[in-house]
């Protein structure tokens, strides 16, 4: 006798969403990742550089599963997502340590230094991520911190010394900070929701007094101050009533071509 056809597993498999387990939720995570990759392969293209880049990828993408697969195993519950979730996370954790292996093994310097420094900022994004805070600005802060130092391990894995290395970091993490808030702010105002935009303004001030200080000791030329006042100007026409209308999709897309315009002068004035 024929047996009917059981359409259980695949009815299971395809009401699993696998864009939602496989990819992060927070879009404006991969610009803030694309920025220290391309300026630092951009400056000190190595093989070392490109596996690092390789690793940075596997740790961003194994957030969404290892946070679905902690909050399923705390309910005590096991959903056909969870296989999944489980299944991505173990591979792009291979993914990670194997490009971590070939990194230390191609590397032509160490480039751990920068990533120790990174690793508080990491643990305080993934213990909101754990209690289902990412969206907070905190951990939105910490997590944009802890990426940026990306580029400070590629340069270092192709010869560069830790000072300028840092200095590179901290002009990407200063950019990536002060966007957070600014978008932040940005949003708050265009949905009618309390929010101030001295904030905003005054941290991209900040940031401008201290790069010129840099210029002034000589750690990086003109192009720099000019594209973090270019990113004042942003700021504050961005913030003005009539920029508020603006999609919040196309704010997204303004913010990747900010973020480029940071890279392309970093790179030339450092």
């Amino acid at each position: 006798m024929r047996m009917p056809h059981n359409n259980t597993t695949a009815a299971t498999s395809a009401s699993v969403r696998l864009r939602l387990i496989a990819l992060p939720v927070e879009h404006g995570g991969w610009g803030i990742l694309g920025a220290p990759i391309v300026l630092g392969l951009w400056l000190a293209p190595s093989p070392a550089g490109f596996w690092l880049s390789l690793a940075a990828l596997g740790i961003f993408l194994v957030r969404q599963p290892l946070k679905l697969v902690v909050s399923d195993y705390r309910r005590g519950k096991r959903y056909p997502r969870t296989v999944w979730a489980e299944g991505f996370l173990l591979g792009y954790s291979a993914v990670a340590l194997i490009t971590c292996v070939l990194a230390f093994w191609q590397a032509t310097a160490p480039f751990w230094q920068p990533i120790v420094l990174a690793i508080p900022f990491a643990i305080g994004q993934l213990y909101d991520d754990l209690r289902k805070q990412s969206r907070e600005l905190i951990a939105e802060l910490c997590g944009s911190v802890a990426i940026s130092a990306l580029v400070s391990a590629i340069v270092m894995a192709a010869g560069w010394s830790l000072l300028p290395a840092l200095v590179l970091w901290l002009l990407l993490a200063m950019q990536t900070v002060a966007a957070i808030i600014y978008v932040r702010v940005r949003l708050r105002l265009a949905r009618n929701q309390p929010a101030q935009r001295t904030p905003a303004l005054l941290i991209h001030s900040v940031m401008l007094v201290v790069v010129i200080g840099f210029l002034l000791m000589g750690w990086v030329s003109w192009p720099v101050p000019l594209v973090f006042a270019f990113l004042i100007v942003r700021c504050w026409l961005g913030l003005l009533p009539r920029s508020l209308a603006t999609p919040t999709p196309l704010v997204g897309v303004q913010e990747l071509v900010v973020s480029l315009v940071t890279v392309i002068g970093i790179r030339f004035g450092v």
